[in-house]
């Protein structure tokens, strides 16, 4: 299957390089050329463009970061058509970006006037998820489109569900995040604390993880530099899943929950301390680095 693949950050590039060695035909691109090489020297083919991506493209994936980057990218910017346009009706769009729900059904709509598919399918397991290709894809639009697209969804995660209709695996996505910003805050306060007690970091998560406070956190991605080898923690905080964009997915699900008027006191807290960890100059580090803002000194 010809396949375009369109943003080649910390998630998209190991999700394309996993298409690319189950067989399927990429044509990748990203903005940034140092992205584009990295892929190119594992041998992924690069794109000129996002435009010259689309030809013969079955199906176009996109994975972005944010609503504004989703739409300049299919609507177009600054007199400049976007790819809807470019797209050949009956093509399957799939955007893996977490954005607005209400930018993923403004799409949706729009495909649907020109004849194209279109699927929302945001994705929890962080970067080691899209390396080992056991990703979950939370997925919104017609359960027909899915079927269609799940071949290539099966080739870069474990987890497909359907969430729902066009938005769906959006508000999905929210309600996911929301909560792993809230249980990493929760999970850092704890060791944090028992740091401060004298305790050793590694048996007190081992503890924690075992009893009814286990958590994801505890079981994949600790905090605390040196109790996990390969988590981001124990790298600088380098690389994984930043805190500005956690922070901005805690701003998407406070948006959805004013407009639906729902009560998340903890995910709006959450939100304000991710703002100040970020304002602290943390903000490209990865979101488990906000054990920082509660460690004791010293």
């Amino acid at each position: 299957m010809k396949i375009a693949f369109i943003g080649l950050g910390n998630m998209g590039a190991p999700m394309a390089h996993n298409l690319h060695k189950a067989g399927h035909v990429l044509s990748a691109f990203d903005l940034s050329p140092d992205a584009c090489r990295k892929l190119a020297a594992e041998g992924v083919p690069i794109a000129p463009s996002a435009a010259d991506s689309l030809a013969g493209a079955e199906v176009v994936i996109s994975m972005l970061p944010a609503s504004q980057h989703v739409e300049s990218l299919y609507f177009g910017s600054e007199g400049q058509p976007g790819l809807l346009e470019r797209v050949a009706p009956g093509t399957l769009v799939i955007d893996s970006s977490t954005i607005a729900a209400a930018t993923s059904r403004k799409l949706a709509q729009a495909g649907a006037k020109r004849g194209i598919a279109v699927l929302d399918a945001p994705v929890s397991g962080g970067t080691g998820g899209a390396i080992a290709g056991t990703l979950t894809f939370m997925v919104g639009g017609a359960a027909s489109d899915l079927e269609r697209a799940r071949p290539v969804l099966e080739k870069m995660g474990a987890n497909i569900f359907h969430a729902g209709e066009p938005g769906a695996g959006q508000t999905a996505k929210i309600c996911n995040n929301m909560l792993l910003g809230v249980l990493m805050i929760g999970t850092s306060e704890a060791i944090a604390l028992g740091v401060a007690n004298g305790l050793d970091p590694k048996v007190l998560s081992e503890i924690m993880r075992r009893s009814s406070g286990g958590n994801w956190a505890l079981e994949k991605y600790n905090p605390l530099p040196g109790v996990m080898e390969n988590s981001p923690a124990s790298k600088g905080y380098a690389g994984g899943f930043g805190t500005d964009l956690m922070l901005k997915d805690l701003g998407l699900a406070q948006e959805n929950a004013a407009a639906v008027r729902a009560a998340t006191p903890l995910g709006g807290l959450a939100r304000s301390l991710y703002a100040a960890h970020s304002l602290a100059g943390h903000g490209m580090l990865d979101f488990s680095s906000v054990i920082k803002l509660v460690q004791k000194p010293g």
